[in-house]
């Protein structure tokens, strides 16, 4: 329940169009829901402005279909994160109106018409194809979060002219989200290349000596430029929901 679905149910309690028992019975849940195997925080949306998101990861799809059917009674807009194919497919058969993305692994069920209230355009860039599960990640939780998201694939440092080629796409952007696996210098190169915020997520992408994505995080955090911010390896989520909060209008 956001602000405005709580002011509409005072409005309807006051105007008599609803009962007591009908308007508690309606709150009741808005705090937060204990469901045993996870408590629902319901009251996120009026705290933050969005709701919950799921982290599938290590979740039964027993656990899985409790916490999404209890999150679909509210309404909302359900994001899970980090789900693999096969509980993906058994809960899109009981949510048929949902969406999985294979390469982000998201799991999204949309129920109300995502507003776009990002004040701006947000650009996930990535530097390989490698890349792409973690860039995906991001543009679709900006997504769900109500912003216009633009993606640039494979325009990584070995090839620097792709990215130069696309200056004015840079230019239009409001917040960049920049991906890159190997040595990490993606990044440390748009940075100096546009006057708005950067978030860089270093990828878990590379040869023997990348360390799993360490190589990149530690090349990213001592990068040269300006204005450039890390989030953790292959942490496509957590750039987007920081990209989202610079991005949004004020009230």
């Amino acid at each position: 329940m956001n602000n405005k679905e709580l002011a509409r149910l005072l409005r309807s309690l006051a105007d008599g169009q609803i009962s007591v028992d009908d308007g508690v019975e309606r709150l009741k849940q808005l705090p937060f829901e204990d469901l045993g195997i996870a408590q629902i925080d319901h009251h996120r949306t009026l705290r933050q402005g969005v709701p919950e998101v799921v982290l599938g990861e290590r979740k039964s799809l027993e656990q899985l279909r409790i916490i999404v059917a209890a999150m679909a009674k509210q309404d909302q807009n359900i994001l899970v994160t980090r789900l693999d194919n096969e509980k993906a497919t058994a809960l899109c058969n009981q949510f048929p109106e949902a969406e999985y993305d294979i390469d982000a692994r998201t799991f999204c069920l949309i129920q109300q018409k995502t507003k776009i209230t990002g004040q701006g355009k947000i650009l996930v860039i990535c530097a390989g194809t490698s890349d792409i599960p973690v860039a995906r990640e991001a543009a679709i939780t900006a997504r769900m979060l109500g912003n216009d998201v633009e993606e640039l694939i494979d325009v990584g440092v070995a090839g620097i002219h792709r990215l130069l080629a696309r200056q004015e796409l840079l230019n239009e952007a409001a917040v960049l989200i920049v991906i890159a696996g190997m040595e990490g210098a993606l990044p440390s190169v748009v940075g100096g290349l546009v006057a708005v915020p950067v978030i860089a997520v270093p990828t878990s992408v590379g040869y023997g000596a990348s360390f799993g994505g360490i190589a990149a995080l530690l090349g990213m955090l001592n990068s040269c430029a300006s204005g450039v911010t890390v989030v953790n390896i292959d942490n496509g989520f957590g750039a987007a929901f920081a990209a989202n909060r610079i991005n949004q209008k004020k009230n």
